[in-house]
């Protein structure tokens, strides 16, 4: 109607432009011929009173048709309205139904559609307070056994809002969509742990049947959900499995896991497998390289495990059996040689361990800094916390002038970086575990020395990482590494026994995880010089320490009948260090098979978990941040009040247990 307006102005300006036009002529012929001044004026206004009358008729015939067109355009938009091949309903915010179509009718005849609108209404009248500049309505709906999608205009009315909702049947596109989804590739890698070594153990006679029990197991997994599975190499396959089985498989956990378990030589070993299934990644190439990366934090966590690796999230089930030792060394020795060239071509060596660093960490670190003093390399050890752990061994190495500016803080050693620097990583493979993130960050050589299992966040841009489940502890691993070494490091009585009693404090004097490796490498620094009466009186107990100890043992409560908690509560610096022992303590009590003590850090909670194998107080830690072995583990809480840990962990433990069913 606006439009026809505009027309109608316009018209009326040209008249008068016209009208103006004659005038001026009429006024020159007056001026020339005197005598046309009458007849000019009568002319002239009989025009206008011509154009008076077209300028009325002409309105008065576009108003008509404007009424007409009006007229036929409410009625086409009406009937537009009542026929819509879309049920649509025109309704208040406040309930109020003010029109509803044939087709809803139809479509909502059988379902009481009334509570659907109600709780529509509401919502779209929510959305619209919280969003004045929103203009139109959009959203998904689930009614009876279809899905609807729904799109809409509002506008306002004093307190409320008229909307105008159209329902679009999205049924198909959604079944299709799932089926789509459904489709979607998951590809896997699958190992079977120590192959070379328990196949080398086994009889010649048992071999080929052994191997054609396993891959007859695979493949039969595989075909129960319509799986690919196919021989990579003589100890890897590689699967491929559709999304819709996944859930399946989860379900089972992973069943296969324990079905390869029960293939066991004629000596009792045990074949275990590590199995990593991805859909991370665009292309089938990128699933498959993503597959390959979390195969490697499987192994990483000691195999006999299987994870589900989906965008940056991952899903682990098993990890119950203890890792198996290998019996070659010539991993060590390969990496042994790697490291001297590595420290060779840099400038000057910075070893770190984790934050609240123990006696595993700094033996460690003693050993890489005699390897690298042996290179002629200038070597650091960065330690920021002193605790009581630490104290007697500290105290003589302050004492002994060789050592006098061994032990930087975080802050020197960030000074001491530079592009040419290598940073060794002793004792832990998390990013958030070390004693500086920023050294970390800044540095351009990383080499990774670690026992613990792998976690999802483990330092990815590692030049050499020499990481083995099976160890005791990071001070066997680095003692391989000096054993191996070209230079022929000679180990001084002091550097000897930090590495001796690294090993001692994480076997707990030799009972746990311990194999012939540890042995051997316990051996080696024995022959270096170690008094093991001097280390015995680093870890000894004051009696204020003791008595804490008993208190902790004393407050212990069981959960499942063999699982003990108990808590320390006081504020103390050395907390962490009381808990382990504490832990270790509850283990030696009959019927205890773990024991998890909680204490006050600073601003964290710390945990200690001990097994003796037939729970994996690692997982259950893991759940918390933390990490470890089966047998041993930690983590640290933030964020929660010691009671808030204390039910947290009741709550994990009780997660491990319903997982294994």
């Amino acid at each position: 109607m606006n439009h026809n307006k505009k027309i109608l102005k316009k018209i009326i300006s040209k008249t008068k432009i016209y009208l103006a036009i004659i005038a001026i002529l009429l006024i020159v012929i007056c001026v020339y011929n005197p005598w046309l001044i009458l007849p000019s004026i009568i002319v002239y206004a009989c025009l206008l009173a011509y154009a008076y009358w077209t300028n009325n008729k002409g309105q008065e015939e576009l108003t008509e048709h404007i009424k007409s067109l009006t007229f036929s355009l409410d009625k086409v938009a009406k009937v537009a309205l009542v026929n819509s091949p879309f049920p649509l309903v025109i309704a208040e915010t406040n309930g109020n139904l003010i029109f509803k179509n044939t087709k809803f009718n139809q479509e909502f005849a059988n379902v009481d559609i009334n509570n659907y609108l109600t709780k529509i209404l509401e919502d779209v009248k929510l959305e619209i307070k919280n969003n004045d500049k929103k203009e139109k309505i959009y959203d998904e709906i689930k009614i009876d056994k279809k899905t609807y999608k729904l799109y809409g205009d509002y506008m306002p009315l004093k307190d409320e809002f008229i909307i105008t909702i159209y329902f679009v049947d999205t049924t198909k596109l959604v079944e299709l969509e799932k089926i789509f989804d459904n489709k979607d590739i998951y590809i896997g890698l699958i190992m079977v742990d120590n192959y070379e070594e328990i196949i080398q153990r086994i009889s010649d006679e048992e071999r080929p049947q052994l191997i054609a029990e396993i891959e007859k197991k695979l493949y039969d997994w595989a075909s129960e959900y319509n799986g690919l599975i196919l021989k990579s190499e003589r100890d890897i396959f590689v699967c491929v499995f559709e999304k819709q089985y996944i859930k399946e498989i989860e379900d089972r956990k992973f069943d296969i896991l324990d079905t390869i378990k029960e293939l066991q030589p004629s000596d009792k070993m045990q074949f275990t497998l590590s199995v990593a299934i991805s859909n991370d990644g665009k292309s089938n190439l990128e699933k498959y390289k993503t597959a390959q990366a979390s195969l490697d934090i499987v192994l990483g966590r000691g195999g006999d495990q299987a994870v589900i690796h989906e965008g940056d999230k991952y899903r682990f089930f098993g990890g119950r059996t203890q890792e198996l030792e290998k019996r070659t060394k010539v991993k060590a020795r390969i990496i042994a040689h790697a490291l001297e060239g590595l420290i060779n071509e840099s400038s000057n060596v910075i070893i770190m361990g984790h934050n609240n660093a123990d006696m595993d960490c700094i033996g460690a670190s003693m050993g890489i800094y005699e390897l690298a003093k042996n290179l002629n390399k200038q070597a650091n050890i960065v330690l920021n916390l002193i605790g009581e752990n630490l104290s007697e061994f500290l105290r003589e190495l302050k004492e002994d002038k060789d050592y006098k500016d061994v032990i930087i803080t975080p802050e020197l050693g960030l000074q001491n970086m530079n592009d040419d620097t290598i940073l060794v990583v002793v004792d832990t493979n998390k990013k958030n575990y070390v004693e500086s993130q920023e050294i970390l960050s800044k540095a351009k050589k990383i080499v990774v020395i670690d026992h613990h299992r792998r976690s999802p966040d483990y330092i990815e841009n590692a030049t050499l990482t020499f990481h083995e489940v099976y160890a005791s502890s990071a001070s066997e691993l680095v003692t391989e590494l000096i054993e191996y070494a070209t230079s022929e490091p000679q180990l001084t009585n002091l550097e000897a026994e930090a590495l001796y009693s690294g090993i001692m404090v994480d076997t707990k004097n030799f009972t746990f995880k311990t194999g012939v490796r540890t042995f051997e490498a316990a051996a080696f620094l024995r022959k270096c010089g170690v008094d093991i009466i001097k280390i015995k009186k680093w870890f000894q107990s004051d009696l204020e320490t003791y008595n804490k100890i008993s208190n902790i043992i004393a407050k212990s409560e069981l959960i499942y009948d063999s699982i003990a908690i108990s808590m320390y509560e006081d504020e103390d610096k050395d907390s962490n260090v009381i808990c382990a022992k504490a832990a270790d303590e509850l283990l030696t009590i009959s019927n205890i098979t773990a024991s998890f003590v909680i204490g006050k850090l600073s601003n964290k909670v710390c945990i200690s978990g001990r097994s003796i194998g037939d729970i994996n107080v690692q997982v259950i830690l893991e759940k918390l941040g933390g990490g470890g072995h089966i047998t041993l583990a930690g983590a640290q809480v933030e964020g929660m009040d010691i009671y808030e840990v204390k039910q947290e962990l009741i709550n994990r433990i009780n997660e491990y247990f319903s997982e294994q069913i």
